[in-house]
């Protein structure tokens, strides 16, 4: 059993999460319904996609320490050093994909930069955040997300 922060934990909380983003954008609904959720969650893969190519590095680093230390096995008594350089290899494969993984998304996010939705025949008057108030006592006419105040992002964002 992995212990709660060990790599293998970690890593399965990440799967878990991608999964339970893969569910929740099934359908649109308050989180999820406008082209600046889509901007924020493609920002936010291309982040963990840059941040992939280090966790597969130091991935391999048991497999270097137990060959470097002679103490590599390889099931049906295969050569080790043979073994231990096609993991290095297939890393080294792993290690360009997800960078290009991460320029495709950084390319994406750009595309996504300038749009907005289009609220001249619909009514927000049932939004919540458009009913809420700035520092100023102010409500925010387009807050919700719509970008139709140009900005693209709800004021209250805290993604950046």
């Amino acid at each position: 059993m992995n212990h709660p922060q060990s790599p293998v934990a970690l890593a399965d909380q990440a799967a878990e999460a991608v999964r339970a983003i893969n569910h929740s954008t099934r359908a649109p609904g308050a989180d999820w319904q406008y082209p600046s959720d889509a901007y924020s969650l493609i920002g936010t893969l291309a982040h963990l996609s840059r941040m992939l190519p280090q966790a597969i590095t130091q991935a391999l680093q048991p497999v270097t320490d137990a060959h470097q230390a002679d103490r590599l096995t390889v099931d049906g008594g295969k050569d080790p050093d043979q073994a231990a350089s096609s993991a290095v290899q297939t890393t080294r494969v792993a290690i360009g994909r997800a960078q290009r993984l991460a320029e495709a998304l950084d390319q994406v996010h750009s595309a996504l930069s300038p749009l907005g939705y289009d609220t001249a025949d619909d009514d927000f008057d049932d939004c919540p955040l458009c009913e809420a108030e700035d520092d100023d006592g102010e409500g925010y006419p387009h807050c919700c997300g719509c970008g139709a105040d140009g900005s693209s992002e709800r004021p209250d964002c805290t993604c950046a």
